[in-house]
């Protein structure tokens, strides 16, 4: 799906759309995981990171 974009959309419009976009992805890669019974590894806001189940991950994401 090709969207095209106005010259003169202003940045937060164009923000808003690539957020969605990568909303929609996450939640893909989520999903997928999550029906083969893999893991993800998620970092933390202090650099760390975790891996967890991305049935329990599906979880906490916001309803579609």
């Amino acid at each position: 799906m090709r969207t095209k974009i106005n010259i003169n959309m202003d940045i937060n419009e164009l923000e808003a759309k690539v957020l969605k976009g990568m909303n929609i992805a996450i939640r893909k890669l989520v999903e997928t995981s999550a029906e083969k019974g893999k893991s993800l590894i998620i970092g933390e806001i202090d650099g760390s990171f975790k891996v967890v189940p991305a049935k329990e991950l599906l979880k906490t994401l916001p309803a579609k």
